[in-house]
């Protein structure tokens, strides 16, 4: 069984494609597509179910992703462990949300550069699920993700508290206007894909506000999110730094939640077992160093 095989086979399993694989793993789709039948010819048995909105798994291929998680994990760990003399530098992986990598990263990873130029960190957004499943996968070495995260696999320290609002277009100037001159079923719910914790929040808001059936609109793009807000296609849920900050807060309408809403705070994940490298003590030491983060 090929490392690259199992390797090849997680990605897809978690990119839920062949060409979101592919653009993670920085091949060719021929290239995955190949990886995934041999390793499905080595098996004897089909790993995914393969339909028009993408791949999902098999029954076997259920039981095989716990292993190959494991396997991909252990790998990267024993080579960065060889490689490591103390000295912090060579690659580190760091993940984290859109929203935070906007407006809480920039003075953490310019202070981290500043004192660690050897490292060549990379950091990779995404929603909360798949960060989470990239530390556990060990394709990151760390994650900043929105909380509450329990699993026994990861270790998490408290990084950031956020207090989350309602973003609506400008002409909305309250919640109960809102909420009023809104159709019965609601507006429609602008949001990141799924796995986002926030959106999972504005889910249950919705739920609360009586807008089940409400329309969802998928965005990728924090930019893309409010500038839909601004032009009074929906609504959403973000960080009330976040819009602040944004160069079209002045579009929009921030609306304050009940504290059961709008409380939510940011965890830096990290596996609790194995190697921890040099490099990832020296961006730890930074976020424990940073005024900005809470102490754990």
């Amino acid at each position: 069984m090929e490392l690259s095989d199992i390797q090849t086979f997680a990605a897809v399993a978690r990119t839920g494609g062949i060409t979101r694989a592919a653009e993670e793993l920085n091949t060719v789709q021929s290239n995955v597509t190949q990886r995934v039948k041999a390793l499905e010819a080595e098996i004897g048995t089909p790993l995914f179910e393969r339909h028009s909105r993408g791949m999902t798994l098999t029954g076997a291929g259920k039981r095989l992703l716990p292993y190959a998680q494991r396997m991909t994990a252990l790998s990267r760990e024993a080579v960065l462990a060889a490689r490591d003399d103390g000295e912090p530098k060579g690659p580190l992986a760091i993940g984290s949300m859109e929203t935070t990598a906007a407006v809480r990263l920039p003075p953490l990873l310019a202070d981290f550069h500043r004192r660690f130029p050897a490292v060549r960190l990379s950091l990779r957004t995404a929603t909360t699920a798949d960060l989470v499943a990239g530390v556990l996968e060990g394709t990151l070495d760390g994650a900043f993700v929105a909380g509450p995260i329990v699993h026994p696999d990861l270790t998490a320290t408290s990084a950031f508290r956020e207090e989350l609002v309602l973003v609506s277009a400008r002409r909305w100037t309250s919640l109960a206007e809102l909420r009023a001159g809104t159709p019965e079923s609601g507006p429609t719910a602008l949001a990141f894909r799924a796995g986002c914790t926030y959106r999972q929040r504005l889910e249950q808001i919705f739920v609360e506000y009586g807008w089940p059936s409400a329309a969802r609109f998928e965005l990728g793009t924090l930019d893309g999110m409010i500038g839909c807000v601004a032009a009074d296609m929906g609504v959403t849920l973000l960080p009330r730094a976040v819009v602040e900050r944004s160069a079209m807060n002045g579009s929009v309408s921030i609306h304050t939640l009940g504290l059961s809403h709008a409380r939510v705070e940011t965890l830096f994940v990290q596996c609790s077992a194995g190697h921890q490298s040099s490099a990832l003590q020296g961006f730890v030491s930074c976020l424990k160093n940073d005024d900005d983060v809470i102490a754990a």
